[in-house]
């Protein structure tokens, strides 16, 4: 296949993962809004309004800006296709980002590349199908489970399941280049060591770490420091 082939299949390909994508985020968005609605209708209570507006003003504050940031990040990083598998299905963080990672690195693909598109859309596509699998096996035996996962000798290690799960990830990527990494880590550790509570704000620390570290890599990069670490 030529090249202007492979170019025409790629962009009939991303015009296909958008339409399908618009049409699930429409549906899913669709669903969200309308179950409070249906609910009321099938149970008869009043909706009361200006709680719903509180409520929902209180929420939207907190998430616009949230997922405005996430966009931006998570993005360039999936690639179309698996960006809106993961943000219909959710557990992006903790779920479908590592997949991708993970995929990344053992196809060898790089960020922004179509191959590195497709990949990361085909493990999030898994990591989706795996997930409901596992919840579903999860809620048939969630009664005969629950004296182990109740256990408080094991709950220490589901406390720590998802720390375990990033810093293995994480290594991955502090190790290629510690000059980069160890301003940023520094700066999140110890500030949300000062306030604790900042811990639960990761989407807005996430802005102010972003620009830290593209601040240092630039300097690094002139500096030749980055290409050195790599090596």
């Amino acid at each position: 296949m030529s090249i202007k082939d492979q170019d025409i299949a790629y962009e009939a390909y991303t015009n296909s993962i958008h339409s399908w994508g618009r049409s699930g985020l429409i549906i899913a968005l669709t669903m969200l809004l309308a179950a409070p609605f249906i609910f009321s209708l099938i149970t008869g209570a009043s909706i009361q309004w200006d709680g719903f507006i509180k409520a929902s003003a209180a929420v939207l504050i907190i998430y616009v800006p949230s997922c405005i940031v996430e966009y931006l990040i998570y993005v360039p990083l999936l690639g179309p296709g698996a960006s809106y598998l993961a943000f219909i299905t959710g557990n992006i963080t903790n779920l479908k980002l590592p997949c991708a990672f993970n995929a990344r690195e053992t196809a060898k693909t790089e960020v922004g590349s179509r191959e590195n598109e497709i990949v990361s859309t085909l493990s999030v596509a898994a990591s989706s199908l795996v997930t409901m699998l596992v919840i579903f096996i999860g809620v048939l035996l969630l009664i005969p489970l629950t004296p182990v996962l109740s256990n408080p000798v094991l709950k220490p290690a589901f406390d720590n399941v998802i720390p375990a799960l990033f810093g293995a990830l994480a290594w991955q990527y502090f190790r290629k280049s510690w000059r980069l990494t160890l301003i940023p880590l520094a700066f999140m550790t110890i500030l949300c060591i000062a306030v604790p509570s900042m811990v639960n704000s990761t989407s807005f620390l996430i802005i102010a770490c972003g620009a830290i570290a593209i601040g240092f890599g630039y300097v690094f990069y002139r500096r030749g420091w980055i290409k050195e670490a790599n090596r």
